[in-house]
Protein backbone atom coordinates (compact mmCIF):
# COMPACT_ATOMS: atom_id res chain seq x y z
CA UNK A 1 0.00 0.00 0.00
CA UNK A 2 3.01 2.31 0.84
CA UNK A 3 4.70 1.42 -2.16
CA UNK A 4 1.63 2.27 -4.32
CA UNK A 5 1.30 5.70 -2.51
CA UNK A 6 4.74 6.91 -3.24
CA UNK A 7 4.56 5.62 -7.06
CA UNK A 8 1.52 7.45 -7.40
CA UNK A 9 2.92 10.57 -6.17
CA UNK A 10 6.21 9.77 -8.06
CA UNK A 11 3.79 9.40 -11.24
CA UNK A 12 2.21 12.74 -10.95
CA UNK A 13 5.22 14.64 -10.29
CA UNK A 14 6.94 13.13 -13.44
CA UNK A 15 3.55 14.26 -15.15
CA UNK A 16 3.54 17.71 -13.64
CA UNK A 17 7.30 18.16 -14.66
CA UNK A 18 7.21 16.84 -18.24
CA UNK A 19 3.54 19.73 -18.76
CA UNK A 20 5.89 22.55 -17.70
CA UNK A 21 8.56 21.67 -19.96
CA UNK A 22 6.48 21.07 -22.71
CA UNK A 23 4.41 24.56 -21.40
CA UNK A 24 7.11 26.64 -21.47
CA UNK A 25 8.62 24.97 -24.89
CA UNK A 26 5.58 26.11 -26.60
CA UNK A 27 5.95 29.37 -25.47
CA UNK A 28 9.40 30.04 -27.37
CA UNK A 29 12.05 31.93 -26.71
CA UNK A 30 11.95 35.72 -25.69
CA UNK A 31 14.92 37.90 -27.40
CA UNK A 32 16.26 41.46 -26.44
CA UNK A 33 14.10 44.13 -27.81
CA UNK A 34 15.25 47.16 -25.73
CA UNK A 35 18.66 46.73 -23.10
CA UNK A 36 17.70 50.10 -21.58
CA UNK A 37 20.91 50.00 -18.99
CA UNK A 38 22.61 52.01 -20.97
CA UNK A 39 20.78 54.77 -19.96
CA UNK A 40 21.10 54.36 -16.42
CA UNK A 41 22.15 58.21 -15.87
CA UNK A 42 25.71 59.18 -16.01
CA UNK A 43 24.65 61.68 -12.79
CA UNK A 44 24.06 59.44 -9.52
CA UNK A 45 23.64 61.41 -6.54
CA UNK A 46 26.65 63.64 -6.57
CA UNK A 47 28.85 61.51 -8.55
CA UNK A 48 28.89 61.91 -12.69
CA UNK A 49 30.46 58.72 -14.53
CA UNK A 50 32.38 58.48 -17.69
CA UNK A 51 32.37 55.41 -19.50
CA UNK A 52 35.29 53.03 -20.05
CA UNK A 53 35.63 49.49 -21.72
CA UNK A 54 37.47 46.49 -21.06
CA UNK A 55 39.29 44.50 -23.37
CA UNK A 56 37.40 42.80 -26.13
CA UNK A 57 39.06 39.35 -25.11
CA UNK A 58 37.13 40.18 -21.82
CA UNK A 59 33.24 41.11 -23.70
CA UNK A 60 34.01 37.57 -25.31
CA UNK A 61 34.76 35.66 -22.48
CA UNK A 62 31.61 37.27 -20.59
CA UNK A 63 29.05 36.80 -23.23
CA UNK A 64 26.62 39.43 -22.09
CA UNK A 65 23.69 41.19 -24.61
CA UNK A 66 25.10 44.50 -22.72
CA UNK A 67 28.09 45.16 -21.46
CA UNK A 68 28.22 48.66 -19.15
CA UNK A 69 31.50 50.00 -17.14
CA UNK A 70 31.76 53.30 -15.73
CA UNK A 71 33.84 55.03 -13.62
CA UNK A 72 32.06 57.60 -10.97
CA UNK A 73 33.56 60.48 -9.58
CA UNK A 74 31.91 62.39 -6.34
CA UNK A 75 32.04 66.21 -6.26
CA UNK A 76 34.93 65.97 -3.66
CA UNK A 77 36.62 63.78 -5.98
CA UNK A 78 35.91 60.15 -4.66
CA UNK A 79 35.69 57.59 -7.10
CA UNK A 80 34.02 54.30 -7.35
CA UNK A 81 33.69 51.58 -10.63
CA UNK A 82 30.26 50.29 -11.73
CA UNK A 83 29.66 47.16 -13.71
CA UNK A 84 26.67 45.52 -15.29
CA UNK A 85 27.05 42.40 -17.50
CA UNK A 86 23.38 41.44 -18.65
CA UNK A 87 22.00 38.30 -19.84
CA UNK A 88 18.96 37.98 -21.83
CA UNK A 89 16.41 34.71 -21.67
CA UNK A 90 18.18 33.71 -24.56
CA UNK A 91 21.36 33.50 -23.25
CA UNK A 92 20.62 31.87 -19.88
CA UNK A 93 20.07 34.97 -17.83
CA UNK A 94 23.37 34.64 -15.64
CA UNK A 95 27.29 35.11 -15.83
CA UNK A 96 29.96 32.47 -15.29
CA UNK A 97 31.67 35.01 -13.52
CA UNK A 98 32.49 34.91 -9.72
CA UNK A 99 34.25 37.39 -8.07
CA UNK A 100 34.75 34.75 -5.22
CA UNK A 101 36.71 32.72 -8.19
CA UNK A 102 37.90 35.43 -10.86
CA UNK A 103 39.86 37.58 -7.69
CA UNK A 104 42.06 34.74 -6.62
CA UNK A 105 42.92 33.98 -10.58
CA UNK A 106 43.87 37.29 -11.24
CA UNK A 107 46.49 37.50 -7.84
CA UNK A 108 43.73 39.06 -5.83
CA UNK A 109 43.91 37.41 -2.18
CA UNK A 110 40.31 38.08 -0.32
CA UNK A 111 41.01 39.23 3.28
CA UNK A 112 37.39 39.42 3.94
CA UNK A 113 33.82 38.50 2.24
CA UNK A 114 30.54 38.97 4.17
CA UNK A 115 26.90 40.11 2.66
CA UNK A 116 25.84 43.90 3.77
CA UNK A 117 22.08 45.25 3.94
CA UNK A 118 21.14 47.94 1.91
CA UNK A 119 17.81 49.71 2.49
CA UNK A 120 16.60 50.87 -1.70
CA UNK A 121 13.08 52.49 -1.06
CA UNK A 122 11.05 49.52 -2.89
CA UNK A 123 12.94 46.88 -0.80
CA UNK A 124 11.89 48.92 2.94
CA UNK A 125 13.02 45.55 4.44
CA UNK A 126 16.44 45.46 2.94
CA UNK A 127 18.26 43.38 0.75
CA UNK A 128 21.39 41.41 0.63
CA UNK A 129 24.25 42.08 -1.56
CA UNK A 130 28.00 40.27 -0.99
CA UNK A 131 30.84 42.80 0.07
CA UNK A 132 34.40 41.72 -0.67
CA UNK A 133 38.04 43.37 0.05
CA UNK A 134 40.60 41.79 -1.87
CA UNK A 135 44.22 42.89 -1.83
CA UNK A 136 46.91 43.00 -4.33
CA UNK A 137 50.39 44.46 -3.75
CA UNK A 138 49.41 46.59 -1.06
CA UNK A 139 46.19 47.85 -2.64
CA UNK A 140 42.58 47.00 -1.29
CA UNK A 141 40.04 46.02 -3.59
CA UNK A 142 36.35 46.70 -1.96
CA UNK A 143 33.83 45.64 -4.32
CA UNK A 144 30.02 45.05 -3.15
CA UNK A 145 28.11 42.55 -6.05
CA UNK A 146 25.14 41.05 -6.86
CA UNK A 147 22.46 39.05 -8.97
CA UNK A 148 19.42 41.01 -10.41
CA UNK A 149 17.10 39.36 -12.25
CA UNK A 150 13.00 40.04 -13.06
CA UNK A 151 13.96 44.36 -12.65
CA UNK A 152 13.97 44.44 -8.91
CA UNK A 153 14.92 40.97 -7.90
CA UNK A 154 17.84 40.92 -5.76
CA UNK A 155 20.33 37.90 -5.04
CA UNK A 156 23.63 37.68 -3.60
CA UNK A 157 23.93 33.69 -4.47
CA UNK A 158 23.96 31.64 -7.97
CA UNK A 159 21.90 29.30 -6.44
CA UNK A 160 19.13 31.54 -5.40
CA UNK A 161 19.24 33.09 -9.02
CA UNK A 162 18.82 30.07 -10.61
CA UNK A 163 15.57 29.32 -8.26
CA UNK A 164 14.35 33.05 -9.43
CA UNK A 165 15.31 31.86 -12.99
CA UNK A 166 13.32 28.90 -12.94
CA UNK A 167 10.53 30.53 -11.35
CA UNK A 168 10.32 33.11 -13.93
CA UNK A 169 10.78 31.19 -16.93
CA UNK A 170 7.31 28.84 -15.75
CA UNK A 171 5.41 32.14 -14.79
CA UNK A 172 6.05 34.53 -17.07
CA UNK A 173 8.62 32.91 -19.86
CA UNK A 174 11.86 35.01 -19.10
CA UNK A 175 14.53 34.21 -16.78
CA UNK A 176 16.60 37.21 -17.85
CA UNK A 177 19.39 38.54 -15.34
CA UNK A 178 22.45 40.84 -14.48
CA UNK A 179 25.46 40.67 -12.95
CA UNK A 180 25.95 44.03 -10.96
CA UNK A 181 29.08 45.36 -9.08
CA UNK A 182 30.58 48.85 -7.70
CA UNK A 183 34.51 48.82 -6.58
CA UNK A 184 36.76 51.01 -5.25
CA UNK A 185 40.56 51.18 -4.25
CA UNK A 186 41.22 52.07 -0.54
CA UNK A 187 43.49 52.38 1.97
CA UNK A 188 43.80 49.87 4.53
CA UNK A 189 42.81 52.15 7.21
CA UNK A 190 39.94 54.10 5.27
CA UNK A 191 38.04 50.62 4.66
CA UNK A 192 35.46 50.86 7.16
CA UNK A 193 34.42 54.86 6.07
CA UNK A 194 34.89 53.79 2.10
CA UNK A 195 32.38 50.72 2.78
CA UNK A 196 30.03 53.48 3.96
CA UNK A 197 30.10 55.64 1.21
CA UNK A 198 30.14 52.64 -1.03
CA UNK A 199 26.86 50.95 -0.10
CA UNK A 200 25.43 54.62 -0.24
CA UNK A 201 26.06 54.79 -3.79
CA UNK A 202 24.54 50.57 -4.67
CA UNK A 203 21.80 51.91 -2.76
CA UNK A 204 21.11 54.81 -5.53
CA UNK A 205 22.01 52.14 -8.14
CA UNK A 206 19.15 49.61 -7.20
CA UNK A 207 16.87 52.33 -6.85
CA UNK A 208 17.58 53.36 -10.07
CA UNK A 209 17.60 49.59 -12.20
CA UNK A 210 14.49 49.07 -12.29
CA UNK A 211 13.66 51.55 -14.10
CA UNK A 212 15.65 50.89 -16.94
CA UNK A 213 15.62 46.98 -16.77
CA UNK A 214 15.43 45.63 -20.48
CA UNK A 215 12.76 44.63 -22.39
CA UNK A 216 12.11 41.04 -23.73
CA UNK A 217 9.41 39.93 -25.84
Amino acid sequence: MGRNIFFRIAFGALVLTTGLVLLVNLRGEPRVLHTNLEKLPMTIADYKGTVDAFDQSIYDALGADLHLYRHYQSTQGATLSLYIGYYGTAKGGRTGHNPFACLPGAGWGIIEADKVTVYPDHHPEGVSVNYVVARKDGINNLMLHWYQTAGDRVLSTGLQQNIERFRGRVLHNRNDGAYVQVNTLVREDNVTAEKERVCLFVQEVLELLPDYWPIEG
